[in-house]
């Protein structure tokens, strides 16, 4: 199934049209059904769009000390590794920790003591930092153009039911701004299903409060 700039902006409208305003900025998303079997194909993939999401995310580091004045200059909050066994004993403050920050980035050659300090709870979560995203960096990395790309950064998966459904923008964007972030989001799908077009039984577009339109 193909989706051009037309159609997308025509179910956009609609999408708007048919959805009540709130007090908060509505996230507009991009809802796709497959024709796929999850079990053997599973989908799980990171696209870089070309504009941010119209929604800030909150970037937390777990670093050594090697990285510690870059990730305090350049992310939202950070763990210096000193502070990891009081995580790994205190469940409750690691969670805590996971639903604080949107994203995790982590310190490469001290992966073994994070896995320790917060797997078991970040995992569940999807909260663990990922390689896929470019999350677990060098000691000498420079964390300012990584935190950057984070802000348009999605993640697209489909792993226990055959349906992507990911925020690309919100409602205050420009138009072209959206399209453009959903043409972006849909054609990395596309490259990453097995028989392109063939495993997409429809794809839909709707705002956080109201119905999905279809994109035809």
């Amino acid at each position: 199934m193909a989706i051009d700039k037309a159609s997308i902006s025509k179910a956009l409208k609609q999408a708007k049209e048919k959805t009540k305003s709130r007090k908060f900025a509505q996230t507009v998303e991009l809802i796709v059904n497959l024709n796929l079997n999850i079990k053997t194909n599973k989908v799980d993939f990171f696209v870089d769009l070309h504009y941010e999401k119209g929604k800030k995310i909150s970037v937390c580091a777990l670093v050594g000390p090697e990285l510690q004045d870059n990730a305090k200059a350049n992310c939202d909050h950070f763990v210096p590794a000193t502070d990891f066994p009081k995580y790994q004993k205190d469940k409750k403050l690691t969670k805590k920790l996971a639903k604080q920050y949107d994203m995790f980035i982590a310190q490469a050659n001290i992966m073994p003591k994070i896995a320790a300090a917060f797997g078991r709870y970040f995992g569940p979560l999807n909260k663990m930092p990922n390689p896929k995203a470019g999350c677990v960096v060098p000691p000498n990395a420079n964390l300012a153009p990584l935190v950057e790309r984070l802000h348009k950064k999605v993640r697209v998966k489909a792993i226990r039911n055959p349906v992507i459904q990911v925020g690309v923008a919100n409602e205050k964007m420009e138009d072209e701004k959206i399209i453009d972030n959903i043409q972006t989001v849909y054609k990395a799908l596309l490259a990453n299903l097995p028989a392109a077009e063939n495993n997409v039984k429809g794809a839909f577009v709707k705002l956080t409060m109201g119905p999905a339109v279809k994109i035809e």
